[in-house]
């Protein structure tokens, strides 16, 4: 059987953690169907249980640690 998943918009601020509410960083797309949305400490809480059942896992907690631009570096 072959699953085609259409491409993940990214998440956004109004994303909240099914768990706690606070903002999502990581959608998992579940083999049965559906979504979670999960905030970077839950993901990582539950990431082994969670890769049992996903389909996909969307990760952006990367964002997390991400270097914004400065108006210094634009100018250059």
């Amino acid at each position: 059987m072959t699953t085609v998943l259409t491409p993940a918009t990214p998440l956004t601020a109004a994303d909240r953690c099914d768990r706690c509410g606070a903002q999502a960083y990581l959608r998992v797309v579940l083999l049965s169907g559906g979504e979670l949305l999960f905030c970077a400490h839950h993901g990582r809480k539950f990431e082994p249980e969670l890769k049992k059942i996903a389909a996909e896992i969307q990760d952006e907690t990367e964002r997390l640690t991400a270097v914004p631009a400065t108006a210094d570096s634009e100018e250059r």
